[in-house]
């Protein structure tokens, strides 16, 4: 169901859990999809012995994708303008991720309400791995 601008205020928050638990599998299905095989995302021998992390990890963008669904069942199918994220921290296999959409603005563009929005995905520690910036079509 797409936001409707009579519906939408500055401060208004969309949270959703994205992800409870990412298995090493999701890390690897993710680099299938993807087409992005670096080792440092499924090998944990290469990881620790060559790259020097403490394990395997997840996928910037699989981590930016999660977030991103969160958007999509708040604003809507097909609403979602402009997207944009900062990676702030590493996902790990076994983590949770809670994501959250904060309206900051409301604007009209070509005749078009959008809303602003600032976005946020933390862990199970409330740790953030994401910050960054959307805009999003309201329906009038």
């Amino acid at each position: 169901m797409a936001l409707k601008a009579s519906q939408v205020k500055v401060g208004d928050k969309h949270s959703e859990r994205v992800v409870e638990n990412l298995s090493r599998t999701q890390i690897v299905m993710y680099a299938g999809a993807s087409g992005d095989y670096n080792p440092i995302h499924s090998d944990e021998v290469y990881t620790r012995e060559v790259a020097g992390y403490p394990s395997v990890f997840a996928h910037g963008m699989l981590t930016m994708g999660l977030t991103g669904k969160m958007l999509t069942n708040y604003v809507g199918a097909g609403r979602v303008a402009k997207f944009g994220v900062r990676f702030t921290n590493q996902v790990w296999p076994g983590d949770t991720l809670d994501a959250t959409a904060t309206v900051t603005g409301i604007k009209e563009e070509n005749g078009q309400k959008l809303a602003e929005l600032e976005v946020v995905t933390v862990n199970q520690d409330g740790k953030e791995v994401v910050r960054g910036t959307a805009e999003a079509r309201l329906d009038p």
